[in-house]
């Protein structure tokens, strides 16, 4: 029988399997820490395809091996070894490819053959357009700052990544997502900061300075898979696996053509698969890099609570969603209100509320399940481990009352318009 308790909303009962008292909050899951009972409730979800699968046992793999370093007293440093240099040379093959196409269509463009070195010329440039390495563009769904629009964030950026061992940013975003990312766009590479303001707005300053490490670390540690050379590749090699993947319930003329791209779809998943294993080793450790700036920028108690924040963003996402949903419902009668009005401070108060219970569940769930960021992160659990393996750092960069004030002052109409972006239409829009 379940007893009330002293806060608001929670109340107790005996664990089935141990029969331990064990606290019931009607919005998270009830588990036992005694015994672990319901700590990880099953999650269906959509059966990943073959190298999506053989990338998370890698990813596991790699992060297991590179934490068992740390812990033995290792120093993890950016590294250039064979894997690094096969990679390279994979990669400008592929592009040689896609070279080697556009020369072909030129010629055969100049050359005519009759009016069919035409048509072939058109197929082959149109290939090789489509093949073509890109070069990432500034977006134009989200508000963008620059130094003259934020010096005080800025000025702490530029502060971080003198930690971090490199230069700042040139520009940032602000997103929607809960998430943070950096790349470059345009020919001069230069560099873009991606801030989802969900996930900035949850965090305390201190917190904010190690995210900033951990992101900024990522220009200065090595990350080839994310570069111009290999990113392209792999775009590429995606691109041409498009092209020959079969065509599901054919015909007879479809079931031929199945048959004749049968061995280039298994040269071109060879060749997806080889680059991903020479590349996530260095993409596993430079996560891990990325993690060490961001203890020596915020801290380490800092960068520890990050990974702890990113354990129950599920919760944040569902409290925004139930936002969004309960403005499409209310829509009619409603045309002169601003739901989206305080809803960062909605956001915090929430996340705020969520029990220490619920952390230790996460971070014991992460540990059994894997759980990662993405498919190329290492484990949460091993990076945490990482950090707290170590002497525990002090924060390099701090920033006093004003400056917090100045910069939320800079991004409080960027924040205004991902809110009303989030309450009208969800995250990720």
């Amino acid at each position: 029988m379940s007893t009330s308790v002293g806060t608001v909303g929670e109340t107790t009962q005996p664990c089935p399997q141990c029969g331990a008292e064990i606290r019931v909050d009607g919005r998270f899951t009830t588990w036992c820490a005694g015994c672990d009972w319901n700590v990880d409730p099953e999650r269906p979800g959509e059966e990943p395809g073959r190298l999506e699968r053989r990338r998370r046992r890698l990813a596991r793999r790699h992060g297991e091996r590179l934490a068992a370093e740390v812990a033995a007293g290792e120093t993890l440093r950016p590294r250039r070894d064979f894997a690094g240099l096969a990679a390279y040379l994979i990669a400008l093959a592929v592009h040689g490819v896609t070279a080697a196409l556009a020369v072909g269509a030129v010629w055969f463009l100049v050359t005519g053959w009759g009016g069919a070195g035409m048509f072939l010329g058109a197929v082959l440039g149109l290939l090789a357009w489509t093949l073509r390495p890109r070069f990432s563009e500034l977006p134009d769904d989200q508000p963008l700052l620059t130094r003259t629009d934020a010096p005080a964030l800025f000025a702490l950026m530029d502060e971080v990544a003198v930690v971090a061992g490199t230069r700042g940013v040139d520009t940032v975003a602000a997103g929607s997502e809960l998430n943070a990312s950096v790349t470059t766009y345009g020919i001069r590479g230069r560099r873009l900061l991606t801030i989802g303001v969900p996930l900035w707005e949850i965090l305390t300053p201190q917190e904010r300075i190690a995210l900033l490490g951990h992101e900024l670390g990522h220009y200065s540690n090595g990350d080839t898979r994310h570069g111009l050379i290999i990113g392209n590749a792999l775009r590429s090699l995606t691109t041409w696996r498009y092209y020959v993947d079969p065509t599901p319930n054919p015909t007879l003329v479809e079931a031929f053509v199945n048959l004749v791209f049968l061995l280039p779809r298994a040269l071109l998943q060879g060749l997806l698969m080889l680059l991903d294993r020479l590349t996530l080793r260095a993409t596993q450790r430079a996560e891990y890099l990325a993690d060490s700036m961001a203890a020596r920028a915020g801290s380490t108690d800092a960068a520890a609570a990050v990974m702890n924040r990113f354990l129950v963003l599920d919760s944040a996402e569902t409290m925004l969603r139930r936002e969004a949903n309960a403005q499409q419902v209310s829509r009619r009668g409603t045309a002169d209100r601003e739901p989206w009005l305080g809803l960062w401070e909605r956001l915090s108060a929430h996340m705020a509320s969520v029990p220490e219970s619920e952390y230790e569940r996460q971070r014991r769930a992460a540990a059994l399940r894997g759980h990662s960021v993405d498919t190329t992160h290492p484990p949460t659990h091993l990076r945490r481990q990482c950090l707290l393996t170590v002497p525990p750092l002090p924060a390099t960069v701090t920033t006093d009352d004003g400056t917090e004030s100045r910069i939320a002052a800079e991004l409080a109409a960027p924040a205004r318009t991902v809110a009303q972006r989030v309450v009208k239409h969800g995250l990720g829009h």
